[in-house]
Formats: structure tokens, sequence, C-alpha cells
């Protein structure tokens, strides 16, 4: 894919290094926050690793443990996002780096990836989890995939339904894109672009 935006309309068709959150981006959500919470005894509305660091370790790792074997649970019964196998393809056809940054594990990320069908678009190096970067919204997941790539942030994208994705993305300079099903756009102010879905995404790689 090109990197010369003169080319197109539509600013994010020059973009050629694409970073995608997972769980409701890539796939439906299936995440019940509220009830991951409530099990791993986590007060309601704490960031739940971020609660979980605040821990002593001998407290935390059994809590770790659990919410691996959680969102393992949850990566079977997922299924990919509408769009998301044709966005990818188009991209990957085009030559584009293509990313995950997730708040799971790369482990889990790959395991979903591979059951909703979408792994082989992605290598294992381009996958990262809490585990090789910090967490969203930290900024550092995305550096580290534009240095593995050789990007800049003016051709980054970053994708991803909630708020911390588009705080990471905006914070690593890259250009934001929302995805929301509800089309609420609750955070007008950090996305560059608003999508109901991948599909929509996808066509305006034409523009």
């Amino acid at each position: 894919m090109a990197d010369n935006g003169a080319r197109y309309a539509d600013p994010v068709a020059a973009r050629s290094h694409w970073v995608f959150d997972l769980d409701g981006t890539l796939t439906v959500a299936v995440h019940d926050f509220a009830a991951i919470r409530q099990e791993l005894s986590i007060p309601d509305g704490c960031d739940i690793l971020g609660h979980l660091a605040s821990l002593p370790e001998h407290r935390a790792r059994p809590l770790h443990v659990r919410l691996q074997e959680i969102e393992l649970e949850l990566a079977h019964i997922t299924e990919a996002a509408p769009g998301a196998q044709e966005l990818l393809d188009r991209l990957y056809s085009a030559g584009a780096s293509l990313g995950v940054l997730t708040r799971n594990t790369r482990d889990n990320a790959l395991r979903t990836l591979e059951i909703i069908g979408l792994g082989g678009y992605f290598a294992a190096t381009d996958v990262l989890g809490r585990d090789e970067a910090l967490p969203k919204p930290d900024p550092d997941g995305i550096h580290r995939l534009m240095t593995l790539w050789g990007a800049e942030a003016a051709t980054t994208v970053m994708v991803g339904d909630y708020l911390y994705d588009l705080q990471a993305g905006r914070l690593a300079g890259a250009l934001t894109v929302h995805v929301d099903t509800t089309r609420c756009f609750r955070w007008p102010q950090l996305a560059d672009i608003c999508v109901g879905t991948l599909e929509e995404l996808a066509l305006r790689l034409d523009r």
C-alpha cells in the first residue's frame, strides 16, 4: 500500500501500518466486564488490569491466572466482527503491515485469531498482549510495533472500539478509528474517523 496520501481522497486509505484492538473490534464483543470484576472481587468501575497491578504479587497471581482462564473461555464463543475478514484481506493483499494490540494475553489473542479465522493475517510477533507491552491507554505497544515495522506515526492507524484504544492511538500520533456498532461515538475528540462496522471502514479504502 502506498504511503503517498495525495493519491487518496480519504486519509485512512493512504496508511500502510495498521494496529487493531482485538476484543470488540476484530471480534464480536462477548466480554461482560462487570461479571469479570465480580468474579475477581474487583470494585465496580475499576480498571481490571490496573487493580491487579496494585495488589501484592501473592494476591494478584491467582487472579491473573483466573482472568486468563476467563478470557480463553470467551475466545471459544466469540466470532469475527462483520467486515473483519474483508478489511484484513484487502489490507494484507495491498502489503500493509498488520498488528494486534490487546489487553488480553498474547497466547489468548493468537488462539482467538485462529478460532475466528483471522490468524493468517498476523505474524505472532505482531500480536502484542499485556505481557509484551504496557497496557493501553499507554501507547507503548503502538510504538513497539512502529519500531518493528520501521513505521512513522504519519503512516499508522489505530483501530479500536474503546476509550483506551483511542487514547493510545492519539498519544502515539497515529490516525485513530473508532468502531462503535451502537453509533454513539462517545469520544469524538479522540477519534479521527468513526465507523459503525469494519465493513464501513473497508469501503473507505476505495476513496
